[in-house]
């Protein structure tokens, strides 16, 4: 037997009858699901500092549990001393199992280490997808404090197939995401 995320298996057994219900959808095929998630680190530093860029690579690759990709400058900008195709950022585009696997390390064990943590904004794009910005990689656990350089924050971005931002939110909810003033917790 193969090994399925718990929070996949959450997906189709809680999530969506809840949904269905709430939101009185005749299909399964209706219900929004989680497509991908994306997690995003803007390095405008790593232009002075090449060995900054491959640490943030080390480091998103070791969160995501899958090998980062660095993004490029798309053009020159004398003022930020960057010139095109240049290394400037860190991404990694989680799907299926890691995605479900990421969204439950970062619920139960990332989340809950933030200090002063009173749940998240509950503000979404309009379309039904929701980034979260955090301000220190050090939440997560597979992070080694001691090879830490830089305290450096990152955008984790939640793309669902929701159409509005309220089935969205209610998705991302029923998953279990702490948001701020939730009435059911």
């Amino acid at each position: 037997m193969e090994f399925v995320p718990v929070l996949h298996s959450k997906y189709k057994e809680q999530v969506v009858p809840a949904l269905m219900k709430e939101f009185g959808y005749k299909s399964i095929m209706e219900v929004p699901r989680l497509e991908k998630i994306v997690l995003n680190q803007g390095l405008g530093a790593s232009v002075s500092d090449k060995k900054l860029m491959e640490l943030a690579t080390e480091e998103m690759s070791n969160i995501a549990g899958q090998k980062a990709v660095q993004t490029l400058s798309r053009k020159d900008i004398s003022n930020f001393k960057l010139r095109k195709k240049m290394p400037i950022g860190v991404r990694v585009t989680l799907r299926s199992q890691r995605m479900y696997e990421f969204l439950e390390r970062l619920i139960v064990v990332a989340l809950p280490r933030i200090r002063d943590f009173k749940g998240i904004e509950a503000k979404l794009d309009g379309r039904g997808n929701y980034t979260l910005g955090i301000t220190e990689q050090i939440i997560f656990p597979e992070i080694v404090l001691d090879k830490v350089s830089r305290l450096t924050g990152m955008n984790i971005t939640f793309v669902t197939t929701a159409k509005t931002d309220e089935e969205g939110l209610a998705l991302l909810r029923e998953f279990g995401l702490p948001f701020k003033n939730d009435k059911n917790k």
